[in-house]
């Protein structure tokens, strides 16, 4: 267990805000969170879980323990009649999961190519794009119990994946408690009671193309291929993905800002009524989801900046750092993102009668 203090953060978040670790733990195995629950000094201090910061705007330095994941190691675990199990360490980056498992022939994950964070991370967020979700091809997940120390396993079903959502970002509804050993802590929720070590996917064998959207579709015209195989939905995810979104390491970004709200069809079509040319899709819940993207748009906030803080000129969801990402004194602060964010959200408010809700996690 390699305990730091006082440890700079800037380069552990996506967005490039100055911050800093008053304590920080790496945590490269199991055993490490266990040495540190079970340490006299640290093991009752409050904790902060930080895969690839990619979900994250820091608005000061950090109190609590920084667990900073940095699990490794990619496997296929298991293979069955119909799928190939592939299991990642929390602190890989997805994207080199995603990459690593076509290199080796299983198909499944070539939609959510270039999705920034970490593989810990995934299953908090339920992360998508293009058409596929993480609950899509989740198998299972291997998590530690920060209250006691004990490893769990959970499925789909015991994770509540929804809509950039999980068991994981929910409070307990209970307080510690272990009904069988090995099995998760009871209540409603996981957040601040759990962290994630292990990933395991099932990846179908008999794979078949997502084209849905119709980004991917025009890519398809645009190439001329009738049936294209996972990889090369994978180089056009890539290449969709880099035209609309900053690189984080050129402009600091914590990707898409906002969740694209879902509402009733009568919601929808009081809103259409106002503004015809609304992007929205139908869910197979019966709601509507309308695009945050161009919402934001409409209001005029493409391209705009408050202080350091701006939204992207090619993709109005993303809020960016119009400072310096490498300096402590003049990159954006979490302050300056958060005034910005809170601005767009009035203006949509005022005009669509709709909140929006960030994605990132606030700290």
């Amino acid at each position: 267990m390699l305990v730091e203090k006082n440890v700079p953060l800037q380069h552990c978040n996506t967005f490039g805000i100055a911050a800093r670790a008053e304590t920080l733990v790496r945590v490269r195995s199991e055993d490490d969170i266990r040495h540190f629950l079970a340490d006299p000094l640290w093991g009752r201090q409050p904790v902060f879980v930080l895969g690839g910061g990619s979900n994250v705007v820091l608005t000061g330095d950090v109190a609590p323990v920084v667990l900073k994941m940095e699990i490794m190691g990619m496997r296929l675990a298991q293979e069955t009649d119909r799928h190939w199990i592939v299991e990642a360490g929390a602190g890989e980056r997805w994207h080199d999961m995603v990459a690593w498992t076509l290199s080796r022939g299983y198909a499944g994950l070539e939609n959510m190519a270039l999705i920034p964070g970490t593989v810990g991370a995934a299953p908090v967020q339920n992360i998508g794009a293009y058409g596929l979700e993480l609950q899509d091809r989740f198998e299972s997940l291997d998590a530690v119990d920060l209250a006691t120390g004990e490893q769990f396993t959970l499925d789909a079903a015991q994770c509540a994946f929804g809509y950039r959502d999980s068991v994981f970002k929910h409070a307990p509804a209970q307080p510690k408690y272990w009904p069988v050993q090995g099995s998760a802590p009871r209540g409603l929720g996981l957040k601040g009671r759990a962290v994630i070590t292990r990933v395991r996917l099932a990846l179908p064998k008999a794979w078949k193309p997502d084209l849905g959207y119709l980004d991917l579709q025009r890519k398809q015209a645009e190439k001329g291929v009738e049936h294209p195989t996972a990889r090369q939905i994978f180089d056009w995810v890539c290449e969709i993905r880099r035209a609309k979104l900053p690189d984080p390491e050129v402009i600091g970004n914590a990707g898409s800002f906002f969740k694209n709200p879902t509402v009733t069809p009568e919601q929808c079509a009081d809103i259409i009524a106002r503004d015809p040319k609304i992007v929205h899709y139908p869910m197979d819940d019966g709601s509507i989801k309308l695009a945050a993207g161009w919402m934001i748009d409409a209001c005029g906030w493409k391209g705009k900046s408050m202080g350091r803080a701006g939204v992207y000129d090619r993709q109005a969801l993303v809020l960016v750092n119009r400072g310096n990402r490498h300096s402590v004194d003049g990159s954006v602060t979490g302050g300056e993102v958060m005034t910005l964010a809170k601005a767009i959200q009035t203006s949509v408010y005022e005009r669509f009668g709709i909140r929006l809700e960030p994605e990132p996690v606030v700290v």
